[in-house]
């Protein structure tokens, strides 16, 4: 009997929930955006709305420019930048975080293995000052080294050309994030292993640099899905699971995926994006669950840069709790 009562209560919910005119999805050509676009594929919000769009941004600037003109719903977004925008009174939720481990510093040279073997070196960095270059500073700075006189840092306006500088030799080091960071090793025939010998090699692992240097788990909370402007409960938590789900089959199914995601991004190789999957720390954790790990985040980010989370921490009201 109680599960009858359940089901016709689940029932009178779905049917009393009206379809809305348009959901739009929105994010940068990343790993945080890709599961949103399994969802588009697999129709998985098709009773929420008549009609479903997924809007690319490739800059901050553009991500505010989308919000302000109210074009977007849900965006895939690095979790400082929501921070910012919420301080800046852009009315944004974080809904999760799925994003924990994405960044490395992929070499020519096989026998670097540690931050401090890069000392003297060139590394080419995408975006100066953005979440990236702020955690490799903060770390170095933490292992006892001057990020400005240790090493001769590179700055590029996309992680792009920070590949380019790679694969065309005038570099010979880059923090780079993945699918890219993978994207430059199938490039440059460096992976899989043949008998040729690499041209690149994966070395500083930077999520395991910062548990070791901070005395934390060897994960960040890099970036999730965040909620724009009023929504009805029902689609937020919808949008939520769903999310989850196509985060789940992205993880099992890297040759699918990649495949995918190349036909909605196509600057992205399948075969980039499938071996990415197994290099990048994928888990869905609420974000009111991931509160304080947010919080020590940002705590590091605020004390080289203010600006990066909009100068102080985001309140509760920023972590999606229902």
């Amino acid at each position: 009997m109680v599960l009858i009562f359940l089901f016709t209560i689940a029932l009178l919910n779905a049917d009393e929930f009206k379809k809305v005119e348009k959901i739009v999805l929105s994010g940068p050509p990343a790993s945080v955006s890709h599961p949103l676009l399994h969802m588009i594929e697999s129709k998985a919000l098709k009773d929420l709305a008549k009609k479903i769009e997924f809007k690319i941004w490739k800059n901050p600037d553009e991500l505010r420019a989308l919000i302000l003109r109210g074009d977007i719903d849900f965006v895939a977004v690095p979790t400082n930048v929501a921070a910012n925008l919420y301080n800046k009174n852009i009315d944004i939720k974080l809904l999760n975080v799925s994003i924990w481990g994405i960044l490395s510093i992929i070499t020519r040279d096989k026998n670097k293995k540690s931050l401090k073997d890069f000392r003297g070196s060139e590394i080419a960095i995408p975006f100066r000052g953005d979440m990236p270059d702020i955690v490799f500073k903060e770390i170095v700075k933490a292992q006892g080294m001057d990020p400005k006189k240790d090493f001769k840092l590179i700055y590029l306006s996309a992680p792009s050309d920070a590949m380019q500088m790679l694969i065309t030799r005038r570099v010979d080091h880059a923090l780079l994030a993945e699918p890219i960071t993978s994207m430059a090793l199938r490039k440059t025939k460096s992976f899989p292993i043949s008998l040729i010998s690499p041209d690149l090699y994966r070395s500083v692992d930077i999520q395991k640099e910062w548990g070791k240097t901070f005395n934390t788990e060897e994960k960040i909370p890099q970036a999730g899905i965040a909620v724009i402007g009023k929504k009805d409960d029902y689609i937020i938590k919808r949008v939520n699971e769903e999310y989850k789900k196509s985060l789940k089959w992205y993880k099992t199914h890297p040759k699918e995926a990649g495949i995918l995601v190349n036909k909605y991004i196509p600057m992205l190789m399948p075969e980039a994006v499938a071996d990415s999957i197994k290099y990048t720390q994928l888990n869905f954790v609420p974000a009111a669950e991931a509160k304080k790990d947010l919080e020590f985040f940002f705590k590091v980010l605020k004390k080289s840069d203010p600006k990066s989370i909009g100068g102080k921490l985001p309140d509760s009201n920023f972590y999606y709790n229902k």
